[in-house]
């Protein structure tokens, strides 16, 4: 019976270490991390991609939604951290935030979470009724854009991580070219005169609708640019986004439905 005893003890201990290490450890030390703002700041860009599908983790490691654990970061005090796993699983722990943290970690983090939490409740619902022209004088309505699937870029002209990643999403709209059933739309506050003399120097392979900053602040609601919509060919938003590296895998899962 002893020898039993030991071995399901044995077992038992295994699996919960192994299941503990499935989860992975912190890829960053969440106390080292904390030190300083700027390293902090370069983490959160590049590894925290809130928009994303992941899995959440309290402080205790108990799985939680991603609702709740968004939530969390817009009103807690929690730093989030990414797990070591496979390149395209995301798993995100939250770790208290340190006393003698510099306080603007703090208050950048519950902003992010703030915007991430919006855009989050957002998908799901309605994008809100439209009849657009683009700068070529083509309409653009909810009703003639039933059965596409939109991609909507909001931006402005002289906000610098909008026309910087130009570039990316021209190349994703020449990717999906053959794709008949993709629309690329996007929103600017800027008016058509700016418009046309800003995309002569730097084009953009989006239909372009001018002025519309009153619909991105009232219908929208958007407080950060560039914001990008991927809207299902029901017309609901399928995903909200804050940068081109979120979209272009939010955009392969999405024209594979």
């Amino acid at each position: 019976m002893k020898i039993a005893f030991t071995i399901i003890i044995s077992f038992l201990i295994f699996n919960t270490s192994f299941s503990q290490n499935k989860l992975g450890n912190p890829e960053v030390d969440p106390i080292q991390i904390q030190k300083n703002y700027e390293q902090w700041s370069v983490y959160q860009n590049k590894k925290i991609m809130l928009s994303r599908d992941f899995k959440a983790l309290d402080v205790v490691s108990k799985e939680i939604s991603k609702e709740t654990f968004l939530d969390q970061l817009a009103n807690g005090n929690f730093i989030p951290i990414r797990l070591k796993s496979e390149a395209d699983i995301y798993v995100y722990k939250l770790f208290k935030i340190l006393p003698k943290t510099d306080t603007s970690i703090k208050a950048t983090i519950n902003q992010i979470g703030f915007d991430a939490y919006k855009n989050y409740k957002m998908e799901g619902t309605a994008f809100p009724q439209f009849s657009f022209k683009d700068l070529d004088g083509n309409l653009v309505t909810n009703e003639s854009m039933k059965g596409k699937i939109i991609v909507i870029k909001c931006w402005y002209i002289h906000c610098t991580p909008c026309i910087r990643e130009f570039p990316q999403v021209n190349k994703l709209v020449s990717a999906y070219k053959d794709r008949k059933d993709i629309i690329f739309i996007s929103l600017a506050e800027d008016s058509a005169e700016q418009l046309k003399t800003f995309l002569a120097r730097k084009p953009l392979l989006y239909s372009v609708i001018p002025d519309m900053k009153v619909y991105m602040n009232e219908s929208l609601q958007l407080n950060s640019f560039p914001t990008h919509f991927i809207i299902n060919k029901e017309g609901m938003i399928a995903k909200v986004l804050p940068n081109f590296e979120s979209l272009e895998v939010a955009l392969v899962k999405e024209s594979k439905l």
